[in-house]
């Protein structure tokens, strides 16, 4: 396949620039605290807000806690308020995962950092659709449009929660060995990843490139280095590996057969 010419544009001072600093390193000292604190904040305060919805939706009319709203109304709206509080904090706490990554190693916490924003949707939402369902005083017109408001709250905010991509220790390690190993990294202005190769198929439709240090493509707005250039990187040392350890299967060979020639030459002598 032929190459793909693009227009390259130092993100430093718009010639070509050879000098790179690495974004894994810097990742590896920086703290994920605040931000797990704040994820583990805002979802109390939306399990506080699902609370309310339930108080609300199951209050009389004449109740004084919602003197100026139907308790459908009321309930809604601790809904509203209840989604964007566990997805925000869901947020959050994927930043620090992609900052601290946990280790592939240890599978069960690995799963459960990667999904602990779904978790916490889950128990955001479902505790209200079980209550609603089977509270037998809700009229049928509230339990429908209460449910209904709650599962699209819960697909919702469970979609934006799901970390698509999960990140590991291992990956990060790898990252940074790959970026002592490399000089340049490439981006685009829209997207949220940066490459170490210019022909990389996700650069195909791209006419101008950036070029700069890994720092500066974090500074962009990307946030990691594309996995296909990962992986194809990982490929490539396999494979030297690979001619590395033929070629010293063939030394070694050499070597044996050629002191083999000179004890058969010793003994013929």
């Amino acid at each position: 396949m032929a190459e793909k010419k693009h227009t390259i544009i130092s993100a430093s001072n718009g010639q070509t620039t050879t000098r790179r600093v690495g974004v894994a390193e810097a990742q590896l000292s920086r703290s994920t605290t605040g931000l797990r604190i704040g994820a583990i904040l805002l979802w109390v305060a939306a399990f506080v807000a699902e609370f309310f919805a339930v108080k609300a939706i199951l209050s009389p009319v004449d109740d004084p806690f919602i003197p100026s709203l139907s308790p459908l109304v009321a309930g809604i709206i601790f809904l509203v308020v209840d989604a964007i509080l566990v997805l925000v904090g869901s947020l959050l706490w994927k930043k620090a995962n992609h900052i601290h990554p946990a280790s592939e190693k240890k599978p069960v916490l690995f799963w459960l950092y990667n999904n602990l924003g779904v978790i916490a949707v889950v128990l955001a939402f479902a505790p209200f659709i079980i209550i609603l369902l089977s509270n037998k005083k809700v009229d049928k017109r509230t339990k429908l449009i209460g449910v209904i408001v709650a599962a699209v709250a819960l697909l919702a905010t469970g979609l934006g929660s799901y970390d698509w991509n999960p990140y590991s220790q291992e990956e990060q390690q790898e990252m940074l060995q790959l970026e002592q190993a490399t000089e340049n990294v490439y981006w685009t202005k829209g997207g949220s990843v940066y490459h170490i190769y210019e022909d990389c198929q996700h650069l195909d439709r791209s006419d101008s490139l950036f070029l700069g240090t890994a720092t500066e493509a974090e500074a962009a707005g990307k946030q990691r280095l594309c996995k296909t250039c990962l992986r194809r990187h990982q490929t490539e040392v396999e494979a030297a590996q690979t001619v590395n350890e033929n070629t010293l299967e063939e030394v070694v060979e050499t070597v044996t057969e050629t002191a083999e020639s000179f004890s058969a030459d010793e003994v013929t002598e």
